[in-house]
């Protein structure tokens, strides 16, 4: 029947609805062609072990849980903007910094000098990083080229990784991050640019699962990311917000009018935008790295969030600039002690809606049959240390399509 049957397992399962965690305490999951053939309590296997599966492997008590999934992240980019963080600790503005040469534009300067060598190189290493704590599925978005070439190379890197390294990965085009040097002052023929030129190579060339755009005071206008949303929903792509991390700026509301994938950040975000996005079924992705690194103090909208049904994800924000994260576990973390989410919360914000966010909340994020067979192995007593533990990484296996890494 299976290709392999794990024993010997605490299984956090994460379905929705379920006990805490999802649990099931000496547990066992069958495995066949790379998914979830079935999963329970070892007590209701349906034959003898060693009848049912071609090899049957001892999880020696661990807790398993779904494959984590980092649902948002710029991994891909040249340099590093350790300098503008040491500005900042010495006082200088956004504005200081972007006058001195720095912020986005800085890392948009590096990663157009780069090669795809050394951008598959840097980017590498970063996923390595999130691998290791159990990561098997992760969005890498665009962004750091705003011009053609540069963006359609990065998301071309994006795609490699995903073939060549034991993860998922899921492409975001994000041409309307920022406005580059070329287009000063020119922001509305830069969205022409984005929505009529790029948008439309990176869809006909099969490099994007999704598109995003910054909707912000700093970042596009409210009119300017519906040009890009029409542009992506032309070419049959879905789409995710940059929304409300520095203003109430109308981004969840107009995230869940466009019944986007996610809106992620949502600091400022109203009551009403988030019931919206309630009722469109939109998932609210919090950084908790960025709103750390940047020291901010104005909380998202957790219990709103709660009020209104939208499923809450989580996720590491990785970027040279804002949050320089390289660990989901430490991001469970932090939204637990900065946010005060529960770490049950934080877990499902790294499995279930996590996989919501990119649209794959079908196939991946719970531990049920006919499901992705991607698996996390932990060391630990309880899923609860999994937010516990600042700095710990107690995986000890990954399993992916199955086949364990």
């Amino acid at each position: 029947m299976y290709d392999t049957l794990w024993l010997n397992a605490n299984l956090a399962t994460m379905r929705s609805g379920a006990a805490p965690y999802g649990a099931i305490h000496d547990g066992a999951i069958g495995i066949a062609g790379g998914k979830i053939a079935w999963v329970g309590a070892r007590a209701e296997l349906p034959g003898e072990a060693e009848k049912l599966a071609q090899e049957v492997c001892d999880a020696e008590r661990a807790w398993i849980t779904p494959g984590l999934v980092d649902c948002h992240t710029h991994l891909v980019y040249a340099g590093n903007r350790a300098n503008e963080f040491e500005m900042r600790l010495g006082g200088a503005t956004y504005e200081d910094i972007a006058r001195a040469g720095g912020g986005i534009v800085s890392t948009v300067r590096k990663t157009r000098d780069a090669s795809d060598i050394e951008l598959a190189t840097t980017a590498a290493a970063r996923l390595k990083r999130l691998m290791d704590e159990g990561v098997t599925t992760i969005e890498i978005k665009s962004g750091y080229g705003l011009d053609m070439d540069t963006e359609l190379r990065m998301l071309r890197v994006a795609r490699m990784l995903g073939s060549t390294a034991p993860v998922t990965v899921k492409t975001t085009f994000l041409g309307a991050h920022a406005l580059p040097e070329e287009y000063k002052g020119r922001p509305d023929a830069y969205i022409d640019f984005v929505a009529d030129e790029v948008l439309p190579a990176a869809a006909q060339a099969g490099l994007a699962d999704a598109v995003d755009a910054f909707c912000e005071v700093i970042g596009f206008t409210p009119a300017q990311t519906i040009r890009v949303f029409d542009a992506a929903g032309a070419h049959g792509l879905p789409v995710k917000l940059h929304a409300d991390q520095r203003s109430d700026f109308g981004g969840a509301a107009l995230a869940a009018r466009y019944k986007a994938l996610s809106a992620d950040h949502l600091e400022f975000a109203g009551e009403p935008g988030i019931a919206a996005m309630g009722k469109a079924g939109t998932v609210g992705v919090l950084l908790p790295g960025a709103f750390y690194f940047l020291r901010e103090k104005q909380l998202p909208p957790v219990d709103a969030m709660r009020r209104h049904g939208v499923p809450i994800a989580l996720a590491t924000d990785s970027n040279p600039g804002s949050s320089p994260l390289l660990s989901i576990l430490l991001a469970m973390n932090l939204a637990c002690t900065l946010f005060r989410l529960t770490p049950e919360e934080a877990l499902a914000g790294i499995t279930r809606n996590g996989a919501k966010a990119l649209g794959m909340g079908g196939t991946h994020g719970t531990i049920e049959a006919g499901k992705a067979a991607d698996l996390a192995f932990w060391q630990v007593g309880s899923p609860g240390e999994l937010a516990y533990a600042m700095g710990a990484n107690p995986c000890v296996k990954v399993v992916r399509a199955g086949e364990a890494s």
